[in-house]
């Protein structure tokens, strides 16, 4: 358990720059660099950038000389590594090629919705979110997910104002709009339908389609407990107006929800994949928020 600097190797600004990273958890990251005097804006979603006229400093302030190599390999081993699919510049490259083909000639909706989806005030329910849906949507139906739950994947948080219920109403609205005269009617319906569905997770028992997307919707419960901390702290910045004190009341409501959904996964492969991890995470971000 430390915190980890490796080389300063990286150039930028007329410099070179080391990273700066903890092998236990961002709190501790975070911690020694409000000691050692480090920007906030030097983090960069799992390391610090620092320049190489301080790596000495902090050093001597308790930082962990390490290669390249091993900073990496302590990283991935702690689950704190965030990937290139986790960052928001990758994902929407990747986004535009996974638009379905089915819709090539339409590629001013994509646009529009990878525009919604890259919004400034999002943390959590940006372009990193979406691939990571529709990852999970290839992981629960390998041979391809319907094409109305995946249309649904890309419209359910394309408008995203920090109002549940309104959020999703809003989406659905928005779905039923630019895809109307695209697909045939029922379709467009259903794709407005399935957004509607991602307010409360709870689809009925025979819809089949809905299972399908609030799983994936639901995926990231079931992470690693480091990458599910990231997602907490993600969503808490989404709610950054939101006080302290109505944040916990408010969060403690929905993690109780989301432990009374019985299940909480409604496809097998999900059950199997991610429901004991995620009940684990959801009880021990409870109980720290109730103490």
């Amino acid at each position: 358990m430390a915190v980890l600097i490796d080389p300063a190797r990286w150039p930028a600004h007329g410099t070179v720059f080391a990273h700066l990273v903890s092998d236990t958890s961002l709190a501790e990251l975070h911690a020694f660099a409000e000691r050692a005097g480090l920007n906030r804006r030097a983090f960069d979603r799992d390391h610090y950038d620092v320049s190489e006229s301080r790596r000495e400093e902090l050093i001597t302030l308790g930082a962990e000389p390490v290669s390249g190599a091993e900073l990496i390999r302590r990283l991935r081993a702690s689950g704190l590594r965030v990937t290139s699919r986790e960052r928001p510049e990758h994902a929407a490259f990747v986004l535009r090629r996974r638009w379905p083909a089915a819709l090539a000639s339409v590629g001013a909706v994509r646009d529009e919705l990878l525009e919604r989806w890259s919004e400034q005030h999002r943390h959590y329910h940006d372009v990193t979110h979406l691939l990571a849906v529709l990852d999970a949507l290839a992981t629960l139906a390998p041979s391809g997910a319907p094409l109305v739950v995946e249309l649904a994947a890309w419209f359910h948080d394309a408008i995203y104002d920090g109002v549940p219920g309104s959020d999703e109403e809003a989406s659905a609205v928005l779905a039923e709009r630019s895809l109307a005269g695209v697909l045939p009617d029922a379709e467009v319906a259903e794709v407005g339908r399935l957004v509607r569905v991602t307010a409360d997770h709870a689809p009925a028992a025979e819809d089949s389609h809905g299972a399908l997307l609030c799983d994936a919707d639901l995926a990231v419960l079931g992470g690693s407990p480091a990458r599910y901390d990231r997602y907490v702290a993600a969503v808490r910045q989404d709610y950054a107006h939101v006080a302290d004190a109505d944040w916990r009341a408010g969060r403690a409501a929905v993690l109780r929800t989301l432990l009374d959904l019985d299940p909480l996964y409604r496809t097998d492969r999900g059950r199997e994949r991610w429901q004991p991890q995620a009940e684990a995470n959801l009880r021990r971000e409870l109980a720290a928020l109730t103490g």
